[in-house]
């Protein structure tokens, strides 16, 4: 890596071919102090972690002797791991002070143990904060966030990603909020018997509900009656449109970013973006090089461009950050993990687009807040409605999603 004038340049090199040659220009040592600043009075909150899937696969949730404070960069099996982006000490590095850590399990649990591994992973996201209570704590509200970020503390929420983790009942819906879940990804990579995925826009999942089935917007009216942010990142574009026509909250973009500068499937089209200030919604920016750039040789220059064009279309009080960290194994030039987050506003200070130090705050955690308060409001005016208690028609399964079904054979 060479530093000059303010470049940075990385050349990659095999054998005796130059295959990658990526650079940014460093912001300056006074733009990134005064980020710094910025961030100690405004934390950034960001929209997604997947740190909880790799405590599964590495350690199998068994936290025995397992030190978040402490540099997991220099400890295996995490200096191994391709996706080691966060620990306590980075964490406070980069001025981070809430968290939606992300349950998930892929999707080849859907209509077999999904239910059961969500909540295994649930477990283990409020074991991991309960045993790092000195720096971390776990919340449900936004006076909650507030409240831990003002005491020095982590506010850290449970973020469920894939509606396959109901299994199609809004019973465990209820309970999943219950055990203190604030937000639902619709779905993953793959369909859900009532919402179709970002790749059935690829052709690599088929158009199943053409956006939202009947059964889907039961669920969006429940998410909303509970207090829970309904999440349409991984979703195709036409559930995107259907749950802003459908949800009466505010509704969040957990981490994706802007097609119009990237056109994957799983970045948000501006004619979505165009509806958020009705909506009340955030977008916030995912990291994954490949969601970034075309050709996933991404820096910190292109996560800026994801940033502004997302602010100038959807406006300042609608973008966020969700950066994916430790669920993406390819990371922007200047963008390694979660203690990078200054550099990136001081990158944007930098950029062609005006930020002041109120936009900023906006960008780092006041949208989301504002956002999760209007979602409160609505729950506390729908106190008198009764719970959606309908079932999933049977005729929306395929034959082979309910083999492991007992009530369905």
């Amino acid at each position: 890596m060479l530093k000059f004038l303010g470049l940075v340049s990385v050349t990659l090199v095999l054998g005796d071919h130059v295959w990658a040659k990526r650079e940014f220009a460093m912001p300056s040592e006074a733009n990134i102090a005064k980020a710094k600043a910025i961030l100690d009075k405004t934390p950034i909150i960001d929209g997604h972690n997947d740190f909880i899937m790799g405590t599964r696969s590495l350690i199998q949730n068994d936290f025995t002797n397992f030190d978040f404070n402490s540099d997991l960069t220099q400890v295996e099996p995490w200096a191994s791991y391709v996706y080691n982006h966060v620990d306590l000490p980075r964490i406070r590095d980069g001025r981070l002070g809430g968290q939606f850590w992300s349950s998930y399990v892929s999707c080849r649990s859907a209509h077999k143990d999904a239910v059961q591994l969500f909540m295994e992973q649930n477990d283990a996201i409020k074991r991991l904060v309960a045993l790092n209570s000195d720096h971390m704590e776990f919340v449900t509200t936004a006076a909650g966030v507030e409240a831990a970020m003002a005491n020095g503390k982590v506010a850290s929420m449970i973020g469920v990603e894939s509606g396959h983790a109901i299994n199609s009942n809004l019973g465990i819906l209820r309970m999943l909020y219950e055990v203190g879940t604030r937000y639902m990804t619709l779905t993953h990579t793959c369909n859900t018997p009532w919402a179709d995925a970002a790749q059935a826009e690829s052709g690599s999942q088929p158009v199943r509900s053409d956006g939202l089935s009947p059964f889907g917007v039961e669920v969006i009216l429940e998410m909303n009656r509970l207090g829970m942010f309904v999440d349409v990142s991984h979703v195709s574009s036409a559930v995107m449109s259907d749950a802003l026509d459908v949800s009466r909250a505010p509704i969040i973009f957990s981490h994706s970013s802007a097609r119009a500068v990237n056109n994957v499937v799983r970045n948000v089209p501006d004619s979505i973006l165009e509806r958020m200030p009705d909506n009340g919604g955030v977008v916030m920016v995912n990291f994954y090089s490949c969601f970034i750039k075309d050709d996933c040789d991404a820096t910190l220059d292109d996560v800026v461009d994801h940033v502004n064009h997302v602010r100038n279309v959807a406006g300042v009080d609608h973008v966020g950050i969700g950066s994916d960290f430790c669920g993406i194994d390819e990371v922007p030039l200047g963008l390694e993990d979660v203690s990078k987050y200054p550099i990136l506003f001081a990158a944007l200070l930098e950029s062609d687009v005006e930020w002041t130090d109120e936009d900023l705050g906006k960008l780092a955690n006041g949208n989301l807040l504002r956002a999760m308060k209007e979602m409160e409001t609505v729950r506390d005016s729908l106190s008198g409605e009764a719970p959606h208690q309908g079932w999933i028609s049977s005729e929306d399964f395929e034959p082979d999603e309910t083999s492991c079904m007992s009530e369905m054979n």
